[in-house]
């Protein structure tokens, strides 16, 4: 029987730092063509309606005909070991899912588990399997338009920590590196002990947070 082994994120360098809030919401990713029209509605038409708010998106290899409003600060690379601070400096993080990963579903893309690592909210748009790696409405918030974001955006500093704190328990308890070896391991043994292992792998799944555990 196949089972799944999901990517993860170290604990130990994504975390919650002392940087300061720069920006509203912000994204991290290279140019992929079948994000850009995510990425548009639901930051750059964002930055458009809010002139006031300050956006950022990082990422390499973005078309020169691109067009950035000019409240949306642009970072051209970002090294891994400045992810976390940059995470940090968001208001909000926004994720943005490739075409073939919502096809696929049930495929959650690192960033996800990163943003949410350091305790920052996440927006993200909405695909097959997701409930299983993250409560919406509770540990992220899944948004369709410009119209959501730009909604979100309003919501009171305090909500949207409480948003982020949750997300991060979750990732710590279900999607770190530790985590996913505990999986493997579980499965490596069910090879030579199928029958008494079967049970166990259901508690090595993903699930959700109870109340008792905010």
């Amino acid at each position: 029987m196949a089972r799944p082994l999901y990517c993860s994120v170290d604990s130990g360098l994504y975390r919650p730092t002392l940087a300061r809030k720069r920006w509203d919401l912000g994204y991290l990713g290279t140019y992929s063509a079948d994000r850009q029209p995510g990425l548009e509605e639901l930051l750059l038409e964002v930055a458009v309606q809010l002139p006031q708010r300050r956006l950022v998106v990082a990422g390499s290899l973005y078309p020169q005909d691109v067009i950035w409003p000019e409240n949306v600060d642009r970072i051209e690379h970002l090294p891994p070991a400045r992810h976390a601070d940059f995470y940090s400096s968001l208001r909000w993080a926004l994720n943005v899912t490739r075409a073939d990963m919502v096809q696929s579903g049930f495929s959650p893309s690192v960033r996800l588990f990163e943003a949410s690592a350091c305790g920052t909210p996440i927006l993200t748009d909405s695909w097959p399997g997701l409930g299983n790696f993250f409560t919406p409405g509770r540990e992220l918030l899944v948004v369709e338009s410009t119209e959501g974001v730009v909604q979100t955006l309003e919501m009171s500093p305090k909500k949207a920590a409480a948003i982020g704190a949750t997300g991060r328990r979750r990732t710590l308890r279900d999607h770190t590196a530790e985590r996913r070896a505990r999986q493997l391991e579980s499965y490596l043994e069910a090879i030579e002990q199928p029958e008494p292992l079967l049970a166990s792998w259901s508690r090595l799944e993903p699930r959700p947070l109870h109340q008792a555990d905010s």
